[in-house]
């Protein structure tokens, strides 16, 4: 066929991002209409949302535990969108501590109560909001651990961010299934390697 069309810029495609976890480095693009990307190279923390409490705290990814598109991408480290990730639970532990005046994933016992001073408008307050606290037990294990389990829903290779939400209920249940057979079938390839 005749060749009726040179290529095009616009058509074609760029160099991946492949944001890592590390010490922060996002570059500014210019896009097509003189609009910005911010392309991230390496991130190591973000906003994470818990949705049952209905807050977000900025907190640290400590690894990438689980990708339903490619198993390198988790022994690269590499953050994309719907990748899960593990992050630190301190920030959600210490709202919990200040809201609820319960610390939350004690290994000795399930809950503390955290003496305080508080004035009697205050205590009432926190009597009402424990009335309708419900915590999935299995987040409540990863908290004693100190590391939950969330769910990156930016695009860190377009918008420069890694923000996501921390996994509960039956979302939860599944990818600790996932992440469990996944570690099985790696340990087992490692097995055979090594014979």
């Amino acid at each position: 066929m005749p060749i009726h069309k040179k290529k095009r810029q616009f058509e074609g495609g760029r160099v991946p991002a492949n944001t890592k976890l590390g010490e922060k480095r996002v570059r500014h693009l210019r896009v097509r209409g003189g609009n910005s990307k911010f392309r991230a190279l390496r991130l190591q923390e973000g906003n994470f949302n818990l949705a049952s409490e209905g807050i977000a705290k900025k907190t640290k990814i400590i690894d990438v535990v689980y990708n339903s598109s490619n198993n390198e991408l988790v022994r690269t480290k590499t953050l994309v969108k719907n990748c899960i990730v593990q992050i630190d639970a301190t920030p959600f532990k210490l709202w919990y501590q200040k809201h609820y005046n319960v610390e939350i994933g004690k290994k000795k016992a399930n809950e503390v109560k955290v003496e305080r001073k508080m004035s009697k408008k205050l205590t009432k307050k926190i009597d009402e909001r424990k009335k309708t606290r419900v915590v999935d037990p299995k987040l409540e294990e990863q908290f004693s651990s100190g590391r939950v389990l969330a769910c990156i829903s930016s695009r860190p290779g377009q918008s420069g961010r890694c923000d996501g939400y921390i996994l509960e209920g039956s979302e939860l249940q599944f990818y600790i299934k996932k992440i469990e057979k996944f570690e099985s079938l790696s340990l087992q390839q490692n097995k055979k390697l090594r014979r």
